[in-house]
């Protein structure tokens, strides 16, 4: 209840934190407000309802306080087609006062939750089938089913100990433990077509891509599909399936998929005889058993004076596996890689060569399995005091983490696949500052500078997990160099806050797994004889990267009479690469690369300029708000956001992207003119919204009733990109330039979009 913010990088009393906010939680039974609170809301986003119901019995005689919550938020179908959400939050707080100076509270959370994702997906299928389109599900016995479901219960119990031990000095500590799965259900299949409706191969764009009297096979799981003669055939009937919305084009088709595992003889596979599955569903499964323990002493020299102390400890334990989900009519999948005869022929493709069965079935574990490990503990002493018109912070850290991985799969091309990989140590050292000068009572300017270094986390320092140890080479701590100074005004009648940031990022490294044709990967056999594999699955690992994030930022709040109010919010940032990353690549398929390492080097990415993915960099804000002498207020405010780009491909910005794998020398056509044409960053559209909302509250008795409405996004703005991704599969220039003049490129940019006009209702009742 009531959490305490530092903001961004700003020092916190309870935490070093790192570049982004520490926020501190208050869990104590007693503080929540004695009585029940019921709570129901209506939406239409990912969910549709919600419902909570919270009890606190207040601090009793015998000094016992205990809370109970639970809470649910569900829909049969969300904003997106095929999509649905069932998720449950339950919490039980027991708080035993022993004194005035000591008290204790047993808290325990639990969350499980079942719910599908939606499907990114290119221009081409916005265009056809609107932003609310989603390719992970389709009919199956006049149901939609959804491929890609997640699944997970991970409760956590904390047991707390507050002490006063004096009047100067406190001790606050605080242990708990984590532990459950969570789970990502998908298709996967073996040496069978893609059964995506959004599979480029069953695009319109694809069949428009080739010659029109190219002869083409039709779609083997739409069985009601033509069966054209002629690429020119076989586009008219796909254009017309997607336009028309026809679920034979637009949505996966499982009856097919069953047909398939069904109707295929009994084989004997590994001495097991039956039908093995082409079609199967996997879950990958995440394991977690986390226990952390942190104290926070507090000793106050003088009332203005005071040193805090925070000791943390986490051992972090997660099992990371594929598992069998559903065989789709089949009696059993292989453990075993369907590249391998055309990647390693001659090699047993055995994702774990010497176990008693090959053969899965539901429940089984199947193509990875391993162990993360991680012990961390940190010190972090503070001290804040006042001087004159100063208030001042400065906080440290120094910490040190262990990282590891166990492999319990032998994989057929990785010897480091199976076992302990060794610890790897990293210490961390930071410090944090907070500057307040009080020009008067009003007016204050704050500055917050830190610097510190971060240990890699092990999804980045092991680059290829699920078939080796590798480590991401060059692998160093990133250092994070992070100021801001603000003037902040506080009057009755306007509150202001003008900022300025600059965050600088070094040694980062950033790990991204796609598909990729005409990668020229060059690997060494036992014989030391190399090959070259030309489409894989990869890791791109770009290692010692420089990010520059720096900005201004505008906030004001003016009273213009004692019921209304104007908001004003500008933000104008700069987020840019600030250098020329190295770029390096592990692959599934390869085994030993022709360096002899778990990966190749492909040079530098020549990304420094380019502004980084993921947010907006210009945000403009203006509203109001009433607020009524009667209980009631009424708001609306108009956003605007801008300068949105997708993050850059590495791969696309190498020497290798223009260089012909056969000559060695750089594609004909390359210019510098061309090359600025295609490489230039994915900008995506601006838009604005309006939003709008209105509250009233009633008391009768010791009832209190609270009704609050939002519209967000007022006209229905739907051309507004919230993200998405460049596709890296075809990486070579002569191949990628010839898509990139085409009206649909087989593989564009794959974009989510918002969902347009949105509500929430929210009625609340305490008694």
């Amino acid at each position: 209840r009531y959490p305490e913010v530092a903001a961004n990088h700003a020092p916190s009393e309870y935490a070093f934190g790192g570049a982004s906010s520490v926020v501190y939680k208050n869990t104590n039974a007693s503080e929540y407000r004695k009585g029940f609170q019921a709570t129901y809301s209506l939406t239409n986003r990912n969910y549709r309802n919600r419902a909570s119901l919270r009890y606190t019995s207040g601090m009793s005689k015998n000094g016992w306080a205990f809370t109970a919550m639970g809470a649910r938020r569900w829909a049969q179908e969300g904003i997106n087609e095929g999509t649905f959400y069932d998720a449950y939050g339950a919490y039980l707080g027991i708080e035993k006062k022993f004194s005035d100076s000591h008290t204790m509270t047993l808290n325990a959370f639990a969350a499980p939750y079942r719910r599908s994702t939606s499907s990114p997906s290119t221009q081409e299928v916005y265009n056809y089938q609107g932003v609310h389109y989603n390719s992970y599900w389709g009919w199956q016995d006049g149901k939609k089913r959804s491929e890609r479901v997640r699944a997970g219960f991970q409760p956590i119990i904390q047991l707390q100990d507050f002490w006063k031990i004096n009047k100067k000095s406190s001790l606050a500590t605080a242990i708990s433990y984590q532990f459950g799965k969570d789970k990502s259900a998908r298709l996967d299949w073996q040496n069978v077509p893609n059964p995506s409706p959004t599979y480029y191969r069953n695009l319109p764009s694809y069949y428009d891509s080739l010659d029109p009297n190219a002869s083409v096979w039709p779609d083997p799981n739409n069985p009601n599909s033509p069966v054209p003669t002629t690429a020119q055939e076989a586009y008219k009937a796909a254009m017309e399936g997607w336009q028309n919305g026809d679920p034979l084009f637009t949505q996966i088709n499982w009856d097919a998929l069953y047909r398939r595992n069904v109707n295929q003889p009994a084989q004997t596979y590994y001495g097991v005889t039956g039908k093995r599955a082409l079609y199967y569903q996997v879950n990958d499964v995440s394991d977690d058993k986390i226990f952390n323990a942190a104290t926070h002493y507090v000793y106050n020299f003088t009332d203005t004076t005071k040193f805090l102390l925070n000791l943390s400890y986490q051992n972090y334990n997660s099992e990371l596996y594929r598992e069998v989900k559903d065989l789709l009519g089949a009696d059993f999948v292989l453990n075993r890689d369907p590249f391998a005869a055309t990647n390693n022929p001659g090699k047993s493709g055995l994702y774990d060569e010497g176990e008693a069965d090959v053969t899965k079935r539901v429940g089984d574990k199947l193509g990875y399995n391993y162990i993360f490990r991680r012990q961390e503990a940190k010190v972090n002493p503070g001290l804040k005091f006042q001087s004159g018109r100063f208030d001042v912070f400065v906080s440290a850290l120094a910490g040190y983490s262990t990282s590891s991985r166990e492999g319990l799969m032998r994989h057929y091309l990785y010897k480091d696949s199976f076992g302990d990989s060794g610890n790897y140590n990293f210490w961390d050292f930071g410090l944090k500052g907070q500057a307040v000068y009080k020009i008067d009572g009003r007016n204050f300017l704050v500055y917050n500078g830190a610097y510190f270094s971060q240990a890699p986390f092990l999804e980045d320092l092991f680059i290829n997990p699920r078939v080796n140890a590798a480590t991401s080479p060059n692998i160093k701590n990133t250092v994070i160099n992070a100021n801001d100074l603000s003037y902040i005004m506080n009057t009755p009648f306007i509150k202001m806050r003008l900022t300025g940031y600059l965050v600088d990022t070094q040694n980062d490294t950033n790990l991204q797994r796609f598909f990729a044709d005409g990668i020229s990967l060059v690997k060494q056999g036992q014989d030391g004889e190399t090959s070259n594999v030309q489409s894989a699955f990869v890791t791109e690992i770009m290692s010692n990267v420089e990010k520059r994030n720096m900005g201004a930022e505008l906030g004001i709040d003016v009273k213009v009479t004692p019921t209304l109010s104007l908001q004003g919010l500008a933000s104008y940032g700069d987020f840019t690469f600030r250098n020329d990353p190295k770029v390096y690549f592990a692959s599934d398929a390869t085994g030993t690369f022709s360096n002899g390492k778990s990966y190749a080097d492909f040079g530098k990415a020549y990304l420094k300029g380019y502004k980084q993915g993921g947010t907006p960099q210009q945000g403009y804000s203006l509203g109001f708000r009433y607020n009524s002498p009667k209980y009631w207020w009424f708001g609306a405010n108009w956003n605007y956001l801008d300068d949105n780009y997708l993050n850059p491909s590495a791969l696309m910005r190498t020497e290798s992207f223009v260089q012909n794998p056969v000559s060695g020398t750089p594609y004909s056509g390359v210019t510098e003119e061309r090359l600025r044409e295609l490489l230039a960053p994915t900008r995506l559209p601006s838009a604005f919204f309006i939003n709008a909302n209105v509250g009233k509250s009633w008391r009768f008795g010791s009832y209190y009733v609270l009704l609050t409405a939002s519209v967000n996004n007022i006209l229905d703005n739907t051309k507004y990109i919230t993200g998405g991704f460049e596709q890296v599969r075809n990486v070579k220039f002569d191949t990628f330039s010839q898509e990139k003049d085409r009206e649909y490129p087989l593989f564009g940019p794959k974009y989510w979009y918002t969902q347009g006009r949105s509500y929430f209702v929210n009625l609340q009742v305490r008694f």
